[in-house]
């Protein structure tokens, strides 16, 4: 199995109560831990406003963030879960995506979906397209960006996006392009797009839902030719993790707290069964145990998100030293 980290840049209110002039460092302090560690990726959201409500508190900008830890870390790969089709050009994305590539030495992933939080959508202007508009976006968008990535221009006169010979120079120094992760489990559109162009998705791991999603992206995968195989199914959890079940304990309590501060009853109460009923929450004997069994299913990347990372890195520690040595 492989592991990314997620490292906190505000969206989920993770950095809340640390002095905006301390945010960079503290993020960079953890890239830097997960470099250090057994951790084969980072990642970060590419939203503009907080959940599970949108706040005032800070949310730091993905690309800016893909930048700048290319020019601070030397080996992890650098990804986004996931950049947002509707948010930016697409041939302008592959630009920056390309240079970012090539100021890390080749360490970007490009996950890539149609978008869903209407708030920020409407907030910054975008409006906010129906689901069929947003997925037709991001199927054309993909295709102006492999051919930036591969033929070094594109052109697409599509019905979402219109690009006339658009120079993508340079090119990403992966061969083959920057890996596209489609993530969302879409059965019409987005797994057909997945099957289409990933080399690896990310979708909803519990077990009945994973394996049908699964299924489908197989058929989809067999319609259009590819090897469905060859596609990497990854996850995203929230890991709350105690060297016994009263730091488990203590962490949810902690978690309970943090987000009583800054969001409404109804918001909290929500979260609260969001982290309590995880399927990583526990001792790292437990942990393996779920991992391991949903690498039976065939997800075989876990990109964990911890809650108080910004706050206190023995999670990631404990993490790192326990749970991934038994299944890397």
């Amino acid at each position: 199995m492989r592991f990314g980290v997620f490292v906190p840049q505000g969206w989920r209110l993770d950095l809340a109560g640390i002095d905006p002039a301390r945010h960079w460092q503290t993020m960079l302090g953890i890239a830097k831990q997960a470099e250090a560690g057994p951790f084969e990726s980072i990642w970060v959201y590419d939203h503009f406003h907080t959940v599970p409500v949108p706040t005032e508190e800070a949310t730091h900008e993905a690309w800016s963030l893909m930048a700048a830890f290319a020019a601070a870390t030397d080996r992890v790969r650098l990804g986004q879960m996931c950049t947002c089709m509707g948010y930016r050009n697409p041939a302008y994305l592959a630009k920056v995506a390309a240079t970012v590539d090539v100021i890390s030495g080749g360490r970007v992933e490009m996950g890539i979906g149609g978008g869903w939080y209407e708030h920020e959508w409407r907030a910054f202007g975008y409006g906010f397209p129906s689901a069929g508009e947003r997925l037709g976006m991001l199927e054309e968008g993909v295709q102006i960006m492999r051919q930036m990535w591969t033929e070094g221009t594109a052109a697409l006169d599509g019905k979402h996006y219109h690009v006339d010979g658009a120079i993508g120079r340079p090119l990403p120094l992966q061969d083959g392009g920057i890996p596209f992760w489609i993530a969302g489990g879409g059965e019409k559109k987005t797994l057909r797009i997945a099957a289409k162009y990933a080399q690896y998705t990310n979708f909803d791991t519990t077990p009945d839902v994973f394996k049908h999603k699964s299924e489908v992206l197989a058929q989809h995968c067999k319609e259009v030719g590819t090897d469905f195989t060859a596609i990497v199914r990854s996850g995203n959890y929230n890991v709350v993790i105690g060297e016994t079940d009263k730091d488990v304990q203590d962490k949810l309590d902690w978690i309970v707290a943090h987000y009583a501060a800054l969001v409404p009853p109804d918001a909290l109460e929500r979260y609260e069964t969001l982290f309590r009923n995880g399927p990583l929450v526990g001792t790292p004997e437990l942990i393996v145990e779920r991992l391991r069994e949903a690498e039976q299913m065939g997800m075989t990347y876990a990109i964990a998100n911890f809650v108080d990372a910004a706050y206190d890195p023995k999670s990631i520690d404990l993490y790192a030293s326990k749970v991934i040595p038994e299944l890397a």
